[in-house]
């Protein structure tokens, strides 16, 4: 944009010297013709001639440096003009820049801030998603624990049953009596003996669930037994209530024959 203004105030100096030159021509002209008179205009020309060189070195200087000494060592109005023209290009330009700056550092800014959001997010979703599974995991170990803890009871009190059985008892008073078959024959027969208990309590619990069944059978008959007994009511109302009909259309029959008799 800079380059531009001073091509076109060249240009523009250009032209106008050019313009000067062809009335200077003409003047000399009318001074040899005896026609115009050598006047303080040609001091102006030469002036204005003098501020387009300098111009002319000011818009081709090579540095900001020395434009600013050639404007401060040539002062004039040409020259204050171009000089006020570049510095106001300058500030349009800075201006334009630090707007430019402000807009990339406010986009930077937001771009960060989304992206920090949404890692943020993600993190928590992760977060929430671990939890969930480590709550799963340490609830389906508590369950396991739990059943564990509970076979494990039951083992012990079968063992402690097994071992006071009066099979045990037998056992231990028939080793004692003929003498020991061997370690290995004893603890075929500890086995033996807890697996009979085994059996034995599993036998107890299905005893216990048939007389529970059974109760639930006499109570399933009894309960049919009333409803038996309340549909037999139910009839018995039925036909009590077919007959209180009929009484009462006799009744309302019979006092109509009255009244119209």
């Amino acid at each position: 944009m800079l380059i531009q203004c001073r091509n076109r105030s060249f240009l523009f100096f250009q032209k106008k010297n050019r313009a000067q030159e062809g009335e200077k021509h003409i003047k000399d002209i009318k001074l040899q013709d005896g026609s115009g008179t050598c006047s303080s205009e040609e001091n102006h020309l030469e002036a204005y001639e003098c501020q387009l060189k300098r111009l002319h070195a000011v818009l081709t200087a090579s540095g900001d440096q020395e434009r600013d000494q050639l404007l401060k060592d040539h002062p004039g109005d040409i020259c204050t003009l171009v000089h006020s023209i570049i510095e106001k290009v300058k500030t349009e330009m800075t201006a334009d820049l630090n707007d430019l700056h402000e807009k990339q550092t406010r986009s930077t800014l937001e771009r960060h801030q989304s992206a920090t959001e949404e890692l943020q997010r993600l993190h928590n979703e992760e977060k929430n998603i671990l939890n969930e599974s480590h709550a799963a995991s340490e609830n389906a170990l508590k369950d396991q624990i739990e059943g564990l803890t509970s076979e494990l009871k039951l083992f012990n009190e079968l063992k402690c049953r097994a071992e006071g059985s009066t099979l045990k008892r037998d056992l231990q008073r028939n080793i004692e009596t003929h003498g020991s078959p061997g370690a290995f024959w004893e603890q075929e027969q500890e086995s033996l003996l807890f697996v009979i208990e085994m059996k034995r309590d599993r036998l107890q619990d299905q005893g216990n669930k048939l007389l529970q069944m059974e109760t639930l059978v006499e109570k399933n008959l009894s309960l049919e037994d009333q409803l038996l007994q309340a549909l037999q009511q139910s009839e018995d109302y039925s036909v009590r209530i077919d007959n209180y009909q009929s009484l009462i259309q006799y009744v309302y029959v019979n006092l109509q024959i009255i009244l119209i008799g």
